[in-house]
């Protein structure tokens, strides 16, 4: 019924139960996030980060029939997700092109891995409500300060939140590009990749080196959206009427465990070069995916 309905009419309707999904369930965040600053460890505070993560998931499962209801034509075209642990730990690494991708990304792993936690910028802490959410459930928040101390901070915030992803099966995803890819962004950074911005690997480097060797694997994810970058009114609109996702798990090489990604120029130079080598990968694949798109879209 709701996708019959004029495209800025679905938009405003399903803008409104995002809005009142996130008011309400994120609200319910709030004594279990105060009692978080009574109880550090134990028990209790198992049971308070359990609670959280249940409440963080049934927001996801609200957004998930939203995004259904509103085009329950589109092609989801997903593979590699089957085989996941809803009980492992993974980290995550996509590329990124738009806000839509991070609903694309939690519904697609929704039921196969424990709910994905972002890497994100310290002012978003202040967000009503949704900040707080964001503390409650261990987000970590870093200053994408240029000078060393900044870095070195980011690093120690990195490093005390990964250190709490040990109590509970946990996700952690990085967006290794740092942004979104644009045409212009992609243009100032003489990016020598297609598709792909070039990767950053402060965060990802913290994450290994603090808990990389709990992980049980990289998630490799690539988004494509087949009929062009889709904006966050056009997936409330329900005009998004194809998403492809290939998950590739990736086992995570010993030489890139337990390092210092700050003061170990070494080490930073192996990170690096696994991921490069992951990017050409994608930058290929995402070639390929465009190209089986093409007689698709001719036919």
């Amino acid at each position: 019924m709701l996708a019959r309905l004029p495209a800025a009419l679905r938009g405003g309707l399903t803008g409104l139960t995002l809005g009142l999904n996130t008011v309400v369930v994120f609200s319910c965040m709030i004594p279990p996030a105060l009692l978080k600053l009574l109880f550090k460890s134990g028990a209790v505070r198992s049971a308070i980060d359990h609670a959280l993560t249940t409440l963080a998931s049934r927001w996801v499962a609200i957004n998930n029939a939203w995004i259904v209801a509103v085009r329950p034509d589109a092609r989801w075209d997903v593979a590699g997700v089957d085989s996941l642990r809803l009980r492992g730990w993974y980290l995550v690494s996509s590329n990124h092109q738009s806000w839509v991708d991070i609903l694309v990304l939690q519904r697609i792993f929704h039921g196969h891995i424990p709910f994905l936690k972002f890497f994100l910028k310290a002012e978003l802490i202040w967000v009503p409500v949704i900040g707080l959410a964001w503390w409650a459930l261990d987000f970590p928040f870093m200053q994408r300060g240029r000078s060393r101390g900044a870095r070195g901070n980011d690093l120690k915030t990195t490093r005390e939140a990964c250190e709490k992803f040990k109590r509970i099966p946990t996700s952690v995803i990085n967006f290794v590009e740092g942004t979104r890819f644009t045409a212009a962004k992609h243009a100032q950074q003489a990016s020598p990749y297609h598709h792909l911005l070039k990767p950053k690997i402060g965060g990802l480097g913290i994450a290994l080196a603090t808990m990389g060797e709990q992980f049980e694997a990289l998630l490799d994810v690539t988004i494509v959206y087949p009929h062009g970058t889709p904006r966050f009114w056009d997936l409330l609109c329900g005009r998004i009427d194809a998403v492809t996702v290939r998950v590739q798990q990736r086992p995570i090489p010993p030489e890139v465990l337990g390092g210092d990604p700050l003061g170990d120029k070494a080490y930073r130079q192996r990170i690096g070069a696994w991921v490069e080598q992951q990017w050409l990968d994608k930058d290929r694949l995402i070639d390929d995916l465009l190209a089986a798109e093409l007689p698709r879209a001719h036919g």
